[in-house]
Order: structure tokens, then C-alpha cells, then sequence
């Protein structure tokens, strides 16, 4: 007898975009996934990722019950017997070292996963260690500590309002790929059509001519690293020319003097040596941004990850401001989550931030947001010190792949007493840890988006039930998580009180933590009786397999912003003292002599990070991990297009074939992120079949952003040569 096909409705949890799914579903199998038209942000668009949650679902490599790690190989080991000893072996390090010996790092995947956001914050208290990093500070951080300066949370990002707008600058962005990071937005090539359709005009700055660059109205190059100038060089122009007008910040700004005052040292002149544009282009774009009556101007990862991230993102928010374009329809605006981890308390949500409370053992990179840049996690590790990082969890990440100068990661998890991993992949990064604890996939439990909601271009809830039940050898992450923690408090001889209320929640589940939160979120009760009695509930949320539409978003100041610590009034500061004291570094760095080439990173729209490279449907084709350089450079170097070539930094050694051409402008050089499966010891089999090199082989962890700590991927100094065939099978990997 066959089994009856089933239709199921499904939030798309591999990107920020949330896309809405059809599967239809047949036992334990998906046999095909489409686009959701009726959803009401994406409206049946679908990215080739979509039906990627088919093959993931069934990668036969995808771990479902824990391993051990033994001197004869992996062996399976039950989960009872295996969350004893990874809270046994935790609490050791810690018991005879510091709490400070065990460290963390949590990657990207967790942000889409409802237990492991809703659970990892609670189990890192109980945890209590310093040595805490993540994939924030790979591509992120910048941009929350210019939140939280400015605005007085970490989480309040103006978001742009691209579906109202009639301008939009996009700098260091490629959200066609992305999809919008930062700005939830599916299907962005049409929306960006539609500010055309309007009148409106589309503008891109960028090293690479992207796939974004290839549908506005004008690209321009800019050199990497120095989107700082021209930024400042813009609020030059606003204030000069007695552009600048404060709409909805009116009243709520503080340094306002202090910025123009600044802004003076920079006019588009000097600019225009550091970033490749002319001084009356900058001027045009400015005049333009500030006439236009809608507008925004939206940065990315391209002004993220390079040495001067914070001051870039500072700037955006300043630009916005100033133009009049923060918290207007059509410009930069806040969102009004049904589950606001912004304005709820810990620990449904997040706090507003800190930084500087302490800092890295070795350079002394700041603490933010409770956790350090990920940049130094090697250098900690080898430190050694007291205390010792003797311990590591990882939860759904591959710092190997996705940190800083990943041999020298690499060499550091070799010198650990005890790692354990919580992920459902045997990979670069995992094949390290003493144990692995895979978490069920995500087709087998529930979806909420409690981030992305949070950065959406439309607010917005949607609920999704899990397809497939778990088998009684899986677990949750909110399970493991939940069990670690229960036993950490066991063996710490923790209250019996903090111990009950770690088994009601894992009792509870994410399910009922949601509901709480949307109850006295500003959808529901949260935002008035009448407010509740409409507003999204679980119940609500499982009736409406679609997900509610709660319209477009709306003007939020000045009660979105939070009262600052010492109980000073909210307030916006134009100025914040940490960003305005790395501009002197700004101007001695941009007197020095540019390197002869500069090696950026490119996302592509088959793959998100490193992680899915092992679905066949994702990474077939052209083998696509190859050097982008342009014509002019790859002549003056003796380099044919197809051509291995090696790629150098201070730090290490890579090669690729080259690919040719005129996307990058002269001087700069692309690979794509996410790559490097060569690694001996992983379980990726389709992966180690198109294995690619690692960009960060060649990323420097001793280069990064002055302010943040954050690691400058972007624009790292590199030499580029060609090879000879009989070396090419040299892949740049570090001995084993």
C-alpha cells in the first residue's frame, strides 16, 4: 500500500528571507517543494534553496543519534550515557580550571532554529563562562554595537522600507543573493523593480559588479576598506550643503554639533583618493539620496567586515537620519515583532547590550553583547593562562570554515581536553570534538522566526507544526540544551529550585515559550486589551497555515527606544565616543599605500555559509569556488582565464582557478565563503566531491575592525601568481 500524499505549508528556515514552501509529502519522504503564493511576503518566490530542505531531510550523511569519538573511530552511544558525559567532562573543566575554561561558539544555523534561540540563552548562564563567541562577529557585530551606541539596544537596526521607498543606495549588499541580510526580504529583484516602476532609482556601490549591480540604475566601484570615506565624506556634503533635515529624530538626537564638526575634515575631495570615486559623484549621490521623499540607504556585510565596520555602520544610521529618512515610510524604519525580543525582559528576550565588560586574553579584543570576537578564539585557546580554555561546545557551526585564519582554529581545537559539538554533521569543525549530539532536522520540529521577524521588511508571524516526527533516537535542540544545562546544575549542587525550573521549561517547550512571548509582545495583550484580543496566538498562528499579515512598518519613535542604563532618557547620539575615537585611525591608515591586490568574499545564491554543500541539488554544476580577477590584472600577471593560480596572505596559502573577466574592478580579487571540504575525517560525501579552498585559509585573524574586535574579512592583502600544472593538485591544505 502507498502512502497518501500529503500538502504541508512551511516557512523556508535556511536564509533570512522566510519564503513561504509547499512540500508535498509522501511517509517519510518530500517529493516536491514549490513556492507558497498565497504567502504574503514572499508570494510563491523561490530560491533554489527551497527545495534544498528536501535532500536535507534526507542526507543519509546527516547524523541522527550521538557519536563518540574513540582511538578506533567513531562508535554510537546512547543519549543518556552521552549527555552525562558531556556535562561530566564540562563540569571537570571548570570544576579544576575556572569557569572560564570551557568556551562557546554558536553558528548561523542556531538563529533559524526556535529551540536553540529560545534555549542557548538560559543554558549559557547556567554555563557562565566568558569565553563566549559566535557567528556574530563573523558578519554582524558591527552592525548591533552601532545599534546599541546609538540607539540603546543591540537589536534596534532601522530595517530599509524597500517596498515604500523611491530611492535606495546599497552599499557592500548583494541582497539578491542574500536575500536581504538584515532586511528579511524574499524575492528582492522584484521589489527592487517595483522602486523602479515607482519613478524611483536604484543605486549600487560595490568592488564587484554583483548580481544586484546588474539590475540598478548605476553601479559604482569602490575600493575595499574604504566605504568609511566616502560615508563621511556624504554627511560632509549633507552639512555643507545645508541638506540636513532631523524628520521623525527631531528632538531626540544628541551630537548633532559634534558630528558636523567632524564631518568638516572630510570633504568628497579627500575622499576620493581612498575610494576610487570622484568628489562630484559623491556630491550627486548625496543631493539625490536628500531630494528624494522616500529613501534609504542600506549597507551590508561589505561594510561590515572590514577594519573600520563600526565607524561604516555608525554612518549608515547617520546618513539615514540626517536626510530625514529614520523611522518614515519608505525609508529606515523599526519593526513591531509579534515576539519582540527587543522590548521583552530575559529570558524570552534579549538584553540591550554591553560592551567593553571585559576582554580577550591576548590582544584584548572587547566583550559584546556578553560574548568576545571570534577573531581571538585561537589565540585564547593556545594562550593557555589562567584560566586555561580546556573545554569547547559548539552549537550548529564551523568556526574552521567560517573564522579567521582557520589552520591556526584548526590547530588550537587539537589542544583541547574535552569538545563537544550539537549539530547533525560530521564536518571540518566536528570531526575535533570528543562527542556529537545531533539535533533534529528542520522538517522535524517546529518553526517560528524569533530573529527574522525582528529584521523583517513587513511585520509579520507565521507558525509551522513539524512535518515528520522524530525517531526515539533523536532529540531536539531545545532537548539537548535543556539536558545539559539540568545536569550542569545537578553536578554543581545548584538549588533544587533552579534545577525544577530548567525541567518546567524543558517540559514546557518552545511552543508554550512562544505563546508567553506573543501574549505580552505588542501584537498581543502586550499592546492593549483590544490589541490582544485580535492579535497573533499559537492558535491563531496553526489556523492561519499562511502566516498573519500585520501590515506594513510603521513609525516607531521615540517609544521604540529603551531608557538607557543609569535611567538616562532615551535619545539617539549622533556622536557616540567610541566610534568618533577611531577616526584618527582612519586618517593614518588611508595615508598608507594600497596593497597591489585585495581579496573579498562573494555569497552565492546555491549555498548559505558552509553548511549546505552537501545537498547534490545545491552544488551542482560548474564547479564555482574560483577566483574572480579582472582582465587587466590577470594580463599584467601572465594569468589565462580557467588557470590554477595561488592565492597568498601573511597568514597562509590557497589556490583556485581563475576566472576572468570584469566583475571585479582592477585591483581586487574574489572566492566565495564557505568552501574547503578537503579536510581528512569529515562524513560530507557529496561535499568532499566538489571540495573547493577556504577564503578563510588566507583571512588574517590579526586584522580587524578597531572598534568591534570583529575580523576583517574584506579587502586582506594578498599576492595572486599562476601555477604550473604539475603543482595544481596542491590544494593549500594544512598537513593533516
Amino acid at each position: 500500500m502507498t502512502d497518501q500524499r500529503r500538502s504541508h505549508r512551511r516557512t523556508c528556515s535556511l536564509c533570512e528571507a522566510m519564503c513561504g514552501l509547499v512540500l508535498e509529502v509522501e511517509g517519510e519522504r518530500v517529493v516536491s517543494v514549490r513556492g507558497d503564493e498565497d504567502d504574503p511576503r514572499s508570494r510563491g518566490y523561490l530560491c533554489p534553496k527551497g527545495p534544498a530542505l528536501a535532500g536535507l531531510h534526507a542526507d543519509p550523511d546527516r547524523l541522527r543519534s550521538p557519536l563518540r569519538r574513540t582511538a578506533s573511530g567513531w562508535e554510537p552511544v546512547g543519549w543518556e550515557e552521552a549527555l552525562d558525559e558531556a556535562a561530566e567532562r564540562l563540569h571537570e573543566a571548570q570544576s579544576r580550571h575556572g569557569r572560564d575554561a570551557v568556551a562557546t561558539y554558536v553558528g548561523n544555523p542556531a538563529v533559524h532554529n526556535t529551540g536553540s534561540i529560545l534555549y542557548y540563552p538560559s543554558f549559557a548562564h547556567t554555563l557562565r563562562t566568558r569565553h563566549r563567541y559566535s557567528a556574530t562577529s563573523v558578519d554582524q557585530l558591527p552592525q548591533m554595537l552601532a545599534a546599541f551606541l546609538m540607539f540603546g539596544h543591540q537589536l534596534l537596526m532601522p530595517i530599509p522600507d524597500i517596498d515604500r521607498s523611491e530611492h535606495m543606495i546599497l552599499l557592500g549588499a548583494n541582497p539578491l543573493v542574500s536575500n536581504g541580510s538584515i532586511m528579511s526580504a524574499p524575492d528582492v529583484k522584484r521589489r527592487l523593480g517595483e522602486i523602479q516602476a515607482r519613478g524611483g532609482r536604484v543605486v549600487v556601490i560595490d568592488p564587484r559588479r554583483s548580481e544586484t549591480a546588474r539590475v540598478a540604475d548605476e553601479h559604482l566601484f569602490i575600493r575595499p576598506g574604504a566605504d568609511a570615506w566616502l560615508l563621511l565624506a556624504m554627511v560632509h556634503v549633507l552639512f555643507d550643503e545645508d541638506l540636513v533635515r532631523l524628520g521623525a529624530a527631531e528632538g531626540l538626537v544628541r551630537n548633532l554639533d559634534r558630528l558636523r564638526e567632524l564631518a568638516r575634515a572630510f570633504p568628497p575631495e579627500r575622499a576620493a583618493g581612498p575610494t576610487g570615486i570622484a568628489a562630484e559623484d559623491v556630491r550627486r549621490l548625496t543631493r539625490q539620496l536628500a531630494a528624494a521623499p522616500r529613501a534609504v540607504l542600506y549597507g551590508r556585510v561589505g561594510v561590515s567586515m572590514h577594519p573600520f565596520g563600526s565607524v561604516c555602520h555608525w554612518l549608515v544610521n547617520a546618513i539615514n537620519l540626517l536626510t530625514g529618512n529614520l523611522d518614515r515610510p519608505g525609508g529606515h524604519m523599526f519593526t513591531h515583532p509579534a515576539f519582540d525580543i527587543v522590548g521583552l525582559r530575559e529570558p524570552l528576550g534579549i538584553g540591550a547590550g554591553s560592551f567593553g565588560r571585559w576582554r580577550s586574553k591576548v590582544r584584548g579584543l572587547p566583550e559584546f553583547g556578553g560574548e568576545l570576537p571570534v577573531a581571538t578564539l585561537a589565540e585564547d585557546i593556545r594562550a593557555g593562562g589562567d584560566p586555561p580554555i580546556r573545554a569547547l561546545l559548539t552549537l550548529a557551526g564551523n568556526p574552521v570554515l567560517s573564522a579567521p585564519n582557520g589552520p591556526a582554529l584548526e590547530a588550537a581545537l587539537g589542544e583541547l581536553d574535552f569538545m563537544v559539538s550539537i549539530d547533525f554533521y560530521l564536518n571540518e569543525t566536528t570531526r575535533h570534538a570528543h562527542l556529537i549530539l545531533p539535533p533534529s532536522g528542520p522538517l522535524e520540529h517546529g518553526h517560528y522566526d524569533v530573529a527574522f521577524h525582528v529584521l523583517s521588511v513587513r511585520n509579520s508571524a507565521r507558525y509551522c507544526p513539524p512535518i515528520f516526527e522524530i525517531g526515539a533516537e533523536q532529540r531536539h535542540d531545545h532537548q539537548i540544551l535543556a539536558g545539559l544545562e539540568r545536569r550542569l546544575l545537578r553536578l554543581r549542587g545548584a538549588p533544587r529550585r533552579g534545577q525544577a525550573l530548567v525541567r518546567l521549561r524543558e517540559r514546557l517547550g518552545p511552543e508554550r515559550l512562544l505563546e508567553i512571548g506573543l501574549r505580552v509582545g505588542p501584537q498581543g495583550f502586550g499592546g492593549g486589551v483590544r490589541q490582544g484580543l485580535r492579535g497573533p496566538s499559537m492558535a491563531r498562528l496553526r489556523a492561519a497555515p499562511h502566516g498573519i499579515d500585520l501590515g506594513p512598518l510603521r513609525p516607531a519613535l521615540p517609544e521604540r527606544l529603551p531608557t538607557r542604563r543609569g535611567g538616562v532618557a532615551p535619545h539617539i547620539d549622533l556622536a557616540p565616543e567610541a566610534l568618533v575615537a577611531d577616526l584618527g585611525r582612519l586618517e593614518q591608515e588611508g595615508a598608507l599605500e594600497p596593497e597591489a591586490l585585495r581579496l573579498i568574499g562573494r555569497r552565492q545564491l546555491r549555498s548559505n555559509n558552509s553548511w549546505m554543500h552537501n545537498i547534490p541539488k545545491l552544488i551542482a554544476g560548474k564547479a564555482r569556488c574560483t577566483l574572480l580577477i579582472h582582465r587587466d590584472d590577470a594580463s599584467r600577471l601572465g594569468i589565462a582565464d580557467g588557470q590554477e593560480v595561488e592565492i597568498r596572505s601573511r597568514v597562509g596559502t590557497v589556490v583556485a582557478p581563475a576566472e576572468v573577466g570584469t566583475e571585479v574592478m582592477p585591483g581586487v580579487v574574489s572566492l566565495p565563503h564557505g568552501f574547503g571540504h578537503h579536510r581528512p575525517g569529515t562524513r560530507l560525501g557529496v561535499a568532499a566531491g566538489s571540495p573547493g579552498v577556504s577564503i578563510n585559509d588566507v583571512t588574517d585573524d590579526q586584522r580587524v575592525d578597531g572598534v568591534s574586535g570583529v575580523a576583517a574579512f574584506s579587502g586582506v592583502p594578498v599576492t595572486v601568481r599562476p601555477v604550473a600544472p604539475a603543482t595544481t593538485a596542491d590544494d593549500g591544505a594544512p598537513p593533516s
